[in-house]
């Protein structure tokens, strides 16, 4: 028997998510008020008895001149994705919905995690001049319960985007992550699983008199200045300052903790930045910036640590530092960030990645091929 599926309020969207352990920052309702060019709206999941069982928080993108939809729910939706009648009881609903309010195609990302491998097995496939990509190296951990669930997906129609191009990184969301496991481990412990260059720079930041200190909405232009500054020397396309003073008002008023900054200094001059969000025990390094002033002074060790202490005192499950890349390659320009990450002794962790359902395959394949010439 199919689940009913239907709009719900923010109310009830946050109430459910504040009843779990964690859930991605994208999921919470708060998170379409940081997209104005999408539509955002709450779904929800219910048993015939009336109880609310999972949600969804779906953004919806207008085709120019039209009243189609492209339909997206980043890292959702929240509902029981190692359900054996995952197709016809949780998603066959979703796409009925979603086919309704003019969505010509539908995007998602299934949190379900595939693969894991250690901060030892990531070092020892860096290491190895042979080893071109990360997954195709050795994990240390498999998860076969992803492969029913990719497995179901397919046999419903979904298709699986590709897992990230030459740098690892998709389209999307990213599929490779880096998490350091807080749950069950004190402080102490965690900073011995820290390697011993990460260690001798959070001693040299704090002895050259590195101060790591919370910032505020009014620290926002400080930060995007040293962000703008790191986008052109890592080479992305940086973010408006408005879209980070948008992400701090929506955030924070739904709750004051979701969404810190944080700010190194020295001296009164600032050389790193980061943001910090938090939902139950999951708590995500976001976005991070420095300059390339003093950096022998190793701010952004000091910076990290400290993030790391107070998302332990927040009672964290896991420490989250996102996006990773898949390439292993020297020549890569991703790779030192990948070596950054892996100092933490944690573990890179592959998810099963974003999936596409065509609801009108014309219209899904002139977004495919839009989105090809971009």
């Amino acid at each position: 028997m199919p689940l009913r599926l239907q709009a719900i309020t923010r109310d009830e969207h946050l109430a459910f998510v504040r009843s779990l352990p964690s859930v991605s920052h994208m999921q919470v309702p708060s998170w379409g008020d940081v997209k104005p060019d999408w539509r955002a709206e709450s779904l929800g999941w219910f048993e015939e008895d009336g109880r609310l069982v999972g949600v969804g928080l779906v953004l919806l993108r207008p085709l120019p001149k039209m009243r189609r939809y492209l339909a997206y729910l980043p890292e959702g939706p929240v509902i029981d994705w190692h359900a054996p009648d995952l197709a016809d009881r949780w998603l066959a609903p979703m796409l009925a919905y979603l086919k309704t309010t003019g969505a010509f195609s539908v995007k998602m990302g299934p949190p379900v995690a595939v693969r894991r491998w250690s901060a030892d097995a990531v070092k020892t496939a860096i290491a190895d001049p042979a080893a071109r990509r990360l997954r195709d190296t050795r994990a240390t951990e498999h998860d076969d319960r992803a492969a029913a669930v990719a497995d179901r997906l397919r046999a419903m129609g979904w298709r699986q985007t590709d897992p990230g191009g030459e740098d690892g990184f998709a389209a999307g969301q990213p599929r490779y992550v880096f998490q350091v496991p807080f749950a069950g481990r004190s402080l102490e412990d965690i900073q011995r699983g820290l390697n011993q260059q990460w260690r001798r720079n959070i001693k040299k930041a704090d002895k050259a008199g590195v101060k790591v200190v919370r910032g505020g909405y009014d620290d926002l232009p400080a930060f995007y200045e040293l962000y703008t500054e790191t986008a052109e020397r890592d080479r992305f396309i940086p973010r408006p300052l408005p879209y980070f003073q948008r992400m701090w008002t929506a955030l924070t008023a739904e709750d004051p903790d979701r969404m810190r900054l944080y700010l190194a200094q020295h001296e009164g001059d600032i050389l790193s930045a980061a943001t910090m969000l938090t939902v139950g025990r999951h708590v995500w390094y976001s976005y991070g910036a420095s300059t390339s002033r003093r950096r022998e002074l190793q701010p952004s060790n000091a910076i990290q640590w400290r993030m790391m202490t107070d998302a332990h005192q927040l009672g964290a499950a896991v420490y989250d530092l996102r996006g990773i890349t898949d390439t292993l390659e020297d020549s890569h320009h991703l790779l030192g960030l990948l070596r950054f990450k892996v100092g933490t002794g944690g573990q890179a962790v592959e998810y099963l990645g974003e999936w596409d359902f065509p609801l009108n395959r014309l219209l899904h394949k002139a977004l495919d091929l839009y989105m090809s010439r971009r």
